[in-house]
């Protein structure tokens, strides 16, 4: 069906078309769609622009809405959600697909596969009568988050290059760090798929993820990476090749161990971003540890997480890379460190990967 006719708007009078964050509903039960018809509808600052109750529908007229975000469900006929989700981040870039599905309920999987192929962001899906207040608030925060994400990375494609940015470290690395929070799990995936094989670093890193989801994770970037993956624990190697993950609550720092290699240690304090696990702690440890040697990347990611730490490698002689706001979900962490200028480039998450690979060839 089109865009929900006979839905009140309420509220404000509603911003010019422009500046709408466009919302398209994809889900099969037609309660769940006038449901979130309704609450889009009710916002001044959105805009309906279509609900569909299949994903074939949706991917038959995505070009034409041209919409900044999608409300998917994942467990559907026909198509379902898993397998839509790469054709209408294809079809419609730079939308933002939210899984409201409550297959994200019922097991991380599900949750960390939809992650992994591109969605933004995910919401359980409340049963019958859950639909109050809180979700609606939480529902509407994410929408706003991911649909201003879309719309900065049009603005960002037609702006003009940014200001020249940091010289990379003078000395090649000897450990790479990688954060990430909202988005992060595509991008990490797109990384590490491009990352060859022959780069030797030790690998980071620290993903703002509940401790459920923190396993099937650690077996996605193994997957993606052809590389042995962990969840950190107290005192473990930091050996070459591998990738430490931080627990879902505790912060992944690395200091130097027995003959002084490096090894895992993880803290619980609370840090400036309020997060745990914290991406700072991380890079601040990595640039006392590595000095000029040491390597952080941020990736998508709301709030700055990250910034703090960066400073640190920056100012130790390391390098800072950051993906771009085109290809993050949300361009909060890794826009904080490149306005910051503590970036040596801006790039995609496959583009970041060749350059890791170059700066680990210079050695």
């Amino acid at each position: 069906m089109g865009a929900a006719p006979g839905f009140a708007v309420r509220g404000p009078a509603r911003r010019r078309a422009a500046d709408r964050v466009r919302v398209v509903i994809v889900d099969d039960s037609p309660t769940v769609r006038a449901v979130f018809a309704r609450i889009i509808e009710g916002e001044a600052d959105l805009e309906l622009a279509a609900a569909q109750d299949s994903a074939e529908a949706a991917l038959a007229r995505l070009v034409r809405w041209a919409p900044d975000v999608i409300l998917l469900d994942l467990d559907m006929p026909g198509m379902g959600g898993l397998d839509a989700i790469p054709r209408m981040i294809e079809l419609a870039a730079p939308v933002r697909v939210l899984v409201v599905s409550s297959l994200a309920v019922r097991g991380a999987e599900h949750t960390l596969k939809a992650l992994s192929l591109g969605a933004a962001d995910t919401l359980a899906k409340p049963r019958p009568g859950e639909f109050d207040d809180a979700y609606r608030a939480t529902l509407l925060r994410k929408v706003r988050l991911l649909g201003r994400g879309a719309k900065h990375a049009r603005l960002k494609a037609a702006a003009p290059p940014p200001p020249p940015l940091r010289a990379h470290g003078r000395e090649a690395p000897r450990v790479l760090a990688v954060g990430a929070s909202t988005g992060g799990i595509h991008a990490l995936g797109q990384l590490f798929r491009a990352l060859p094989r022959e780069v030797d670093l030790p690998i980071l890193v620290t993903q703002h993820l509940p401790a459920s989801f923190m396993e099937p994770f650690v077996r996605q970037l193994q997957a993606a990476a052809d590389r042995p993956a962990s969840v950190a624990v107290e005192g473990m190697p930091i050996r070459p090749r591998q990738i430490v993950v931080a627990p879902g609550d505790a912060h992944l720092t690395v200091i130097a161990g027995p003959g002084g290699k490096p090894m895992a240690h993880l803290r619980g304090d609370p840090v400036p971003s309020g997060c745990r696990p914290s991406v700072d702690p991380m890079f601040e440890s990595c640039a006392r540890l590595f000095g000029g040697r040491a390597m952080g990347i941020v990736l998508s990611g709301m709030g700055r997480d990250g910034a703090i730490g960066a400073e640190r490698i920056a100012a130790a002689g390391g390098t800072v890379m950051a993906q771009d706001a085109a290809s993050s979900a949300v361009w909060g962490m890794p826009g904080a460190v490149a306005g910051a200028g503590l970036a040596s480039a801006v790039l995609p998450p496959d583009q970041l990967a060749l350059r890791v690979a170059a700066a680990v060839d210079a050695r």
